[in-house]
């Protein structure tokens, strides 16, 4: 059986490696370990498709040590015992040539499975490297995360999706014999989502589907082709993150029903009850923040109780929120603000710290006038005293812009009451 366009044009040197400029460039913070074979134990973090387990082959090859993989979805404490029984015969203890053992999915093993690779990781038997599409620091255990040096892996731009596009045209054994003509990248770009795997399993879709040559790319083929071989939700593919965000944007949108209707693909598809969860965590500051902070509390207590309880329980917790979270009022006024203060940090630098609300914890600090002036709240009226709080330079910014719901009306009521005319609420 032909092995998938991905798999046959996957990168085997470093040299063919494409993006992560920041990781395996001239200057990357990888390419000068990997060029003396000093390889730690490292965590890959980034989206699917962006060449995690490729740049852990291309580290092996390029520092000549043995190569052992296992994936999370499928394998239980018995086969990594089993792995790292061999990995220590291959290559010796305490070697710079230790073999390297790459995990996928690493996120989904259980805290047993973690706990063993722990000696093999801290006696130097492997060099762990581990994939993971989640958030190391929610997915590792504290012991294993210590061990390792963690490094992000981006999206694919633009220009990287459409220079492995060519690659694979003039590359790959079976499509240099087509005459393919890639008119318009649009829709392929479009649907992979920033996924490379995602790109080319399309791509490949695309130019297998057509009989006559030249095989001509355009969007319209491209969206007719893929409409009609729709795939299953799969947890571990292509889809996973198509419908997190179908159902995301069904709970922003005050939709109930969409809402739920893709947590039940979720479901249907095995989902990891955490990952659900945690979506709706984020989405309940992020969407719904100050118009109904209950949103948050309700979604944290969702996080607790499926994370205790799992399937299929947990199903009906997971519905409840969803509705929960959809039917309540929206703002994203807290997002934005916080939005809008990094970038005026990142404009404006580390700006001195007004005199009067530094600490004074010594004499001298007193002497010198941290403190001063300042007016304790609770001293005055309605707890409030009109005073600055932000550096000299930044007086008057208004970073937080109170939405159009009824609680935050009131908020936006209470500022003015104090303000008056300083922030314009």
């Amino acid at each position: 059986m032909e092995a998938p366009l991905a798999e046959r044009i996957r990168p085997q040197h470093l040299s063919e490696y494409i993006s992560q400029l920041h990781l395996v460039g001239e200057h990357g913070s990888l390419t000068h370990q990997i060029a003396k074979g000093i390889i730690p134990s490292l965590i890959l973090w980034g989206p699917p498709g962006t060449g995690k387990t490729t740049l852990a082959q291309i580290m092996a090859q390029e520092s000549k040590r043995p190569f052992y993989t296992l994936s999370a979805i499928n394998s239980g404490v018995k086969d990594i015992r089993e792995v790292i029984e061999k990995a220590k015969q291959s290559g010796g203890l305490f070697t710079a040539k230790n073999p390297i053992l790459f995990i996928d999915e690493i996120h989904r093993f259980s805290k047993s499975q973690q706990d063993s690779l722990l000696a093999a990781v801290e006696k130097g038997w492997v060099t762990l490297i581990g994939a993971t599409t989640e958030n190391p620091s929610f997915e590792v255990i504290p012991a294993l995360l210590s061990r390792c040096q963690v490094y992000i892996l981006n999206s694919f731009s633009k220009a990287d999706l459409e220079q492995l596009l060519q690659r694979a045209i003039e590359n790959d054994v079976v499509l240099k014999s087509k005459n393919i003509q890639l008119i318009e990248t649009e829709a392929l770009l479009r649907l992979s989502g920033g996924d490379g795997r995602k790109l080319l399993n399309i791509f490949e879709l695309i130019v297998n589907a057509t009989d006559i040559e030249p095989i001509e790319i355009t969007n319209e083929k491209v969206m007719q082709l893929v409409q009609k071989n729709t795939v299953l939700y799969d947890k571990t593919g292509e889809q996973h993150y198509d419908i997190v965000s179908a159902f995301i944007k069904s709970i922003r949108g005050s939709d109930p029903n969409g809402a739920v209707y893709w947590l039940a693909r979720m479901i249907e598809g095995g989902e990891d009850v955490k990952f659900i969860a945690r979506r709706m965590l984020i989405l309940a500051s992020e969407d719904i923040g100050n118009a109904n902070p209950t949103a948050l509390i309700m979604a944290n207590n969702t996080f607790q109780a499926v994370t205790t309880i799992g399937y299929p329980e947990s199903r009906i917790l997971l519905s409840q929120c969803a509705i929960y979270l959809a039917t309540s009022a929206k703002s994203n006024a807290s997002y934005l603000a916080i939005g809008k203060a990094q970038q005026l940090v990142k404009q404006t630098g580390d700006l001195p710290v007004p005199l009067h609300l530094r600490n004074a914890p010594t004499k001298l600090m007193k002497e010198l006038g941290y403190g001063n002036e300042y007016k304790y709240a609770h001293d005055f009226e309605n707890n409030f005293a009109e005073q600055e709080f932000l550096p000299d330079e930044l007086q008057n910014n208004v970073l937080y812009e109170p939405g159009n719901n009824p609680r935050e009306k009131e908020l936006r009521t209470f500022l003015k009451n104090r303000w008056k005319d300083k922030y314009g609420y």
